[in-house]
C-alpha cells in the first residue's frame, strides 16, 4: 500500500490536463488537489522538523508533505541516518 506522501491528489486523466503537472516536480501546494484531508496531516513550523536534514524529501509527490509533521516524523530517511 502506498504511503500518503507517495501519491498525488489527482488521477491520470486530471494529470493529462493539469497546467502545472510535471512528473519531475512535486505537485505545488497551491493546487486544490494537492491538499491533504487525512487525519494525520498537520502542517508544522517546528524548526527541528522543518530543518531535519535526515528526511528524504525527494520521495514526497506533493509539496505540502514537506511541511507535514506526520511526513517529517515518519517519512523515509537517508541511508545511515
Amino acid at each position: 500500500m502506498a504511503k500518503c506522501w507517495e501519491r498525488r491528489g489527482c488521477d491520470d486523466e486530471m494529470m493529462a490536463t493539469c497546467p502545472h503537472y510535471n512528473p519531475e516536480e512535486k505537485c505545488p501546494s497551491r493546487c486544490a488537489f494537492a491538499q491533504c484531508d487525512r487525519p494525520t496531516h498537520e502542517v508544522t513550523s517546528a524548526p527541528e522538523l522543518i530543518f531535519d536534514a535526515t528526511v528524504d524529501r525527494s520521495v514526497a509527490e506533493k509539496e505540502i508533505c514537506t511541511y507535514c509533521s506526520f511526513f517529517l516524523k515518519n517519512g523515509p530517511r537517508f541511508a545511515g541516518s
